[in-house]
């Protein structure tokens, strides 16, 4: 696919999504966010596809939304009527939060790898991916309360099922920064690399360990964890019961069990 705002490539069942506006600190402008979403539609919709690892270019990975992008959004939003202007504004930032919500919606893994800044929208996107890794460098903040903004694309949503609410509720009030060895700590992250170079080369294994993985029961665990956040556990045991009825006697189970009767590693289908 042709991108302006993104890098992405392709590789053994991995694919790299890079944010790529390194000159601006990989804000998140208009076209960016529109392409990314449409990169999480290619992810999910690309059986070579296994797995994907959401990155920055260059030395952050995002510095949050453009302000540009937001300075100019009274100027797109307005109409003769304040009714219909506000109509428009909750379509812009409903449309913003679907980008979002289509890395969570994609139905292959999406880990994110993030060094140096992630600030604001960053921060959105980090929390709807299925596991987040940073270097030491990173830095994190909720910061819309700095420019006296709600964040409402997904933060104060995800964020606190991650860290729990009361540290969620200090980082959207305060703004403050939260490096990558605190974002360890607090369980934002589930592992802190010394460097960048780390960080790519450790992301890249785990990436690709999944993707010599079957691709079926991936996607399976995926749904349930996902579901199971937002429903009982009852509700969960029946979705999941449901699903094995239907998806357990695949092609990937015969695969596993042929392979461990022949020592040797399973090869799974797309």
């Amino acid at each position: 696919m042709n991108f302006q705002r993104l890098n992405v490539a392709q590789q053994d069942g991995v694919a790299t999504v890079e944010l790529n506006r390194p000159a601006k600190a990989n804000a998140l402008d208009l076209p960016m966010w529109h392409e990314l979403r449409e990169a999480m539609r290619w992810l999910d919709a690309t059986p070579e596809v296994r797995v994907g690892i959401l990155r920055g270019a260059g030395a952050q990975f995002t510095a949050g939304i453009d302000l540009a992008m937001l300075a100019g959004l009274a100027a797109d939003i307005a109409r003769p009527c304040d009714g219909r202007s506000r109509e428009n504004l909750r379509r812009v930032i409903l449309d913003l939060q679907d980008t979002v919500t289509a890395i969570e919606r994609c139905r292959k893994p999406v880990l994110a790898a993030i060094h140096g800044a992630c600030i604001g929208g960053g921060v959105d996107i980090a929390v709807a991916c299925d596991i987040r890794y940073c270097s030491a460098d990173a830095v994190f903040s909720v910061r819309e309360v700095d420019v006296g903004l709600t964040a409402d694309v997904g933060t104060l949503q995800r964020l606190p099922r991650l860290i729990g609410e009361g540290a969620a509720r200090e980082l959207a009030y305060t703004g403050r920064n939260v490096s990558g060895d605190e974002a360890r700590a607090l369980g934002l992250v589930t592992r802190c690399y010394e460097t960048p170079a780390e960080l790519a080369a450790g992301v890249t294994g785990i990436a690709q360990a999944i993707a010599a993985k079957s691709p079926l029961a991936v996607r399976g665990a995926k749904e349930m964890i996902t579901y199971a956040r937002d429903h009982s556990v009852a509700d969960g045991l029946n979705y999941v019961a449901t699903w094995n009825a239907a998806m357990l006697l695949s092609a990937d189970l015969g695969e596993a069990l042929a392979a461990g009767r022949e020592r040797r590693a399973p090869r799974f289908g797309d």
